[in-house]
């Protein structure tokens, strides 16, 4: 059976990279779940930190810690605040001040496996919402608190 990079074996529909991009295309689409966009790219760059830039990951990985403390609206407010900032020419670079009481990303490495991750998402009849804007909502935090935990070198059982 194929494993992915992150450790988890291939689901119904390949590896994650394949979950990954599906869910980018349906969530062009559909506004509700495009809500979850955040922490899909931050949780799916974190457990496969090979794909994404290194120089992002610690800003990636204090947004999951910011969206599991504070919820999806905290952080879809954090980010209209940097496309404001970015939309008025403010040259500074992303603006911490909302990220500052969160962990950084530990220096450790990459964890080798996670509780739970994309690969595991279920897709009826071709939708990964088919189960309702809530059931999504609650696998993405799902993802993202497995996300977090692994780093933080939480056991992924």
């Amino acid at each position: 059976m194929d494993q992915c990079d992150c450790g988890a074996e291939a689901g119904p529909l390949g590896l994650c990279d394949y979950y990954y991009y599906a869910i980018l295309a349906e969530e062009q689409g559909d506004p509700e779940m495009y809500r979850w966009h955040a922490p899909v790219v931050c949780a799916y760059l974190l457990q496969h930190p090979s794909r994404g830039h290194a120089k992002y990951l610690d800003t990636q990985f204090r947004l999951l810690q910011l969206c599991l403390d504070q919820g999806i609206e905290a952080l879809l407010r954090v980010a209209s605040h940097q496309v404001a900032r970015n939309r008025h020419g403010v040259r500074s670079g992303y603006d911490m001040a909302p990220l500052e009481p969160y962990a950084p990303l530990p220096q450790e490495g990459p964890p080798e496996r996670f509780r739970t991750g994309f690969a595991a998402l279920p897709c009826d009849d071709g939708s990964f919402v088919a189960r309702g804007h809530e059931d999504y909502g609650r696998r993405m935090t799902a993802i993202a608190q497995a996300t977090v935990d692994a780093w933080f070198g939480r056991p992924a059982g």
